[in-house]
C-alpha cells in the first residue's frame, strides 16, 4: 500500500463502469474510513458521519431515483450534448460492493465553532476534505470510488432516515475494480476537457 501520494492523486478516478462487486475486506474498509476521519476540520468540529449502505434493496431504491434524475437532466439537452450524455454512465450503485453516504452536521461543535464565524460554509468544506481523504485512501488500496450526484437531498434523507438538519453531501460507490481508466470518463467521452494549470493561476490579484 506504499503508494506515492502524487501517483495516487493522478490515478484517482470517478469510477462508474469498472466495479467488480467483490467484497471489501473489513480491515481495508476500516483503514479507508480512518483516513477520512483524519481529515482536518474547522474548529476540530469533525462535522461528518459515514453511513455504510450494503442493503441491495436500499441501493436499488436509490438507483431508481438516480435514473429518474438522469432522465430529467437528459430532457434539458439537445443535439450533440444529448447524444454525448446518452453514452455516459453516471453511477455504479448496483455494481459496486457497497456505498458510503457522507453527511454534514452544521451543529457539531456549536455554538462556537472556531474559524466558522465569518465563513458559514467552512464546515461543509471540512466534509469535502474527509471525502477527498477517503477517495485517495481507496485509490491507494486499489479500490474505486464513484461520487453519485444525480439525486435530491430530501429523497436521500428520507430513504436513509437522516435526521432533519443533517445534510447528505455525497453518495459514494466503493469497491474493487477491474482497472482505473487512464483518462477521466468525461474527457474520454468528449463532454469536457481539462484546462491547463497555467490558465488557473493568478498572481497577487485576479
Amino acid at each position: 500500500m506504499n503508494a506515492d501520494i502524487y501517483d495516487v492523486i493522478h490515478r484517482r478516478r470517478d469510477v462508474r463502469a469498472q466495479f467488480t462487486g467483490a467484497p471489501i475486506p473489513a480491515d481495508v474498509l476500516h483503514r479507508i474510513l480512518t483516513a477520512a476521519h483524519a481529515a482536518p476540520s474547522v474548529g476540530l468540529s469533525q462535522p461528518w458521519d459515514f453511513i455504510i449502505v450494503s442493503d441491495l434493496t436500499v441501493r436499488r431504491a436509490f438507483y431508481e431515483h438516480v435514473q429518474y434524475e438522469r432522465a430529467a437532466f437528459a430532457a434539458t439537452l439537445t443535439g450533440t450534448a444529448a447524444a454525448g450524455f446518452a453514452r455516459i454512465k453516471i453511477d455504479g450503485v448496483l455494481e459496486s460492493s457497497l456505498s458510503i453516504v457522507v453527511t454534514y452536521d452544521p451543529e457539531r461543535g456549536s455554538p462556537a465553532v472556531l474559524g466558522r464565524h465569518a465563513i458559514a460554509d467552512a464546515g461543509l468544506y471540512s466534509v469535502c476534505l474527509a471525502i477527498q481523504n477517503l477517495w485517495l485512501a481507496a485509490t491507494a488500496e486499489k479500490l474505486g470510488v464513484g461520487w453519485v450526484s444525480f439525486y435530491r437531498e430530501p429523497h436521500l434523507r428520507q430513504l436513509l432516515g437522516i435526521p432533519a438538519g443533517i445534510r447528505p453531501v455525497a453518495w459514494l460507490c466503493l469497491g474493487p475494480v477491474t482497472h482505473l481508466e487512464a483518462t477521466p470518463d468525461l474527457e474520454r467521452h468528449g463532454w469536457r476537457h481539462r484546462r491547463p494549470l497555467d490558465t488557473a493561476i493568478h498572481h497577487d490579484r485576479w
